[in-house]
């Protein structure tokens, strides 16, 4: 029994485009950055959590997700264990007294001990939550989108960068792969898996892995001629490189004002459509520099834009409810109060689900049809 898809009768096994994914978490991430609610937090990590576990391929770098999500708890324990230790021991609700240790003048402003309260401890944990959300929405786009795939997918100007950003990207999936496969050669061979001689024993193993992909990596870019540009006049670089510029400053600031609660509303979404606009232009002309072909491009198709509008809508959803209401989406620490779950922006977390129905599934998980009795070979039917 193939799976269904609500875009058709039978759901069609392809890539989907890798920006598409992308796009998707990058919004999740925005949306999570509005907000402390833990409610709505939570509910950003089950969406994602939902829709890779629906969507992820049978590949090493799609075993992210899981990694993201303990580095996000990490996180957490880290900010609750920093503000235990150097808390200012503002509120009201003590749990604990904690020796204090007198710091020198030097260090005036900074406590070492002293009181624990409710209202610190529950401020660490929701800005930690959203660290650790946003982590979450990045594992979440390393396990659904192919790396390699994304590579292709980089404008033509952009491809050296996108080279060693991929690269990048690929790490803690390799790393993650790297550590399985040692961990199961140490099961195999009647070794500890865990504790810290285990640990030792992996660490020249996964090490040596990441040396000798390197040394392939550079002679795979070495011999596929990596940096070679065509000839282009000099008005048309300084061109290029200057638009490029005031693109990248302009999303910078774009983005810092979308993601910034406290800052003026005419900084967010039009210095970022200026810095985009003046980005592109740039990229077309620095593009003719560079020399390369695609083969088998990934199509942006109806699930391209349903997914990524998905993820558009919820980060539009939160940025606007930030402005428009700046309280609706903080929860209250001083009181602590029991945070309740805003309708609007959870109706837009949960339509960031739609791409685990609508995106079509990765090869390799839809199971093939039958063919009918009268199209099979006699053996097959005999057998």
């Amino acid at each position: 029994m193939r799976p269904q898809n609500v875009l058709g009768d039978r759901a069609v096994a392809r890539w989907l485009h890798p920006g598409a994914w992308w796009v998707w978490a990058i919004g999740l991430a925005t949306a999570a950055s509005r907000t402390t609610n833990p409610l709505l937090l939570g509910l950003i990590v089950a969406v994602a959590g939902w829709v890779v576990s629906r969507r992820r391929p049978d590949a090493p770098w799609a075993r992210s997700y899981a990694v993201f999500l303990k580095l996000g708890l990490l996180v957490i324990a880290v900010r609750v264990a920093f503000t235990i230790v150097f808390g200012a021991g503002t509120g009201s609700i003590v749990l604990v007294r904690l020796p204090e240790l007198p710091l020198p003048d030097w260090a005036a402003g900074v406590s070492l001990g002293g009181p624990v309260t409710l209202e610190e401890v529950l401020l660490a944990v929701y800005t930690g939550m959203v660290l650790a959300t946003m982590l979450a929405c990045v594992g979440a786009a390393n396990s659904l989108a192919s790396p390699a795939r994304l590579l292709a997918s980089v404008p033509a100007a952009l491809y050296e960068v996108g080279v060693a950003v991929v690269v990048a990207m690929t790490f803690a999936p390799q790393m993650v792969a790297d550590v399985g496969r040692v961990r199961t050669a140490r099961r195999l061979r009647g070794r500890p898996e865990r504790g810290v001689r285990a640990l030792a024993g992996s660490v020249m193993p996964v090490l040596e892995g990441a040396l000798e992909r390197a040394v392939s990596l550079a002679a795979a870019m070495d011999s596929r001629g990596y940096g070679r540009t065509g000839p282009v006049p000099a008005s048309t670089r300084r061109m290029s490189g200057a638009l490029l510029l005031v693109g990248l400053v302009g999303v910078c600031l774009g983005v810092y004002g979308l993601l910034d609660a406290g800052s003026p509303g005419a900084l967010g979404l039009p210095v970022l459509v200026l810095g985009l606009a003046a980005g592109v232009t740039g990229m077309l002309l620095a593009g003719r520099r560079s020399i390369r072909t695609r083969y088998r491009p990934d199509p942006w198709a109806l699930p391209e834009w349903l997914v990524a509008l998905s993820g558009v809508v919820a980060a539009a959803v939160f940025v606007a409810a930030s402005v428009l209401y700046p309280g609706s989406l903080a929860a209250d620490t001083a009181p602590p109060t029991w945070p309740t779950l805003p309708v609007l922006p959870a109706l837009a977390v949960l339509l960031a689900a739609l791409p685990g129905a609508v995106a079509p599934p990765p090869p390799g998980s839809v199971e093939p049809e039958p063919r009918p009795v009268a199209d099979r070979p006699l053996e097959e039917v005999a057998a």
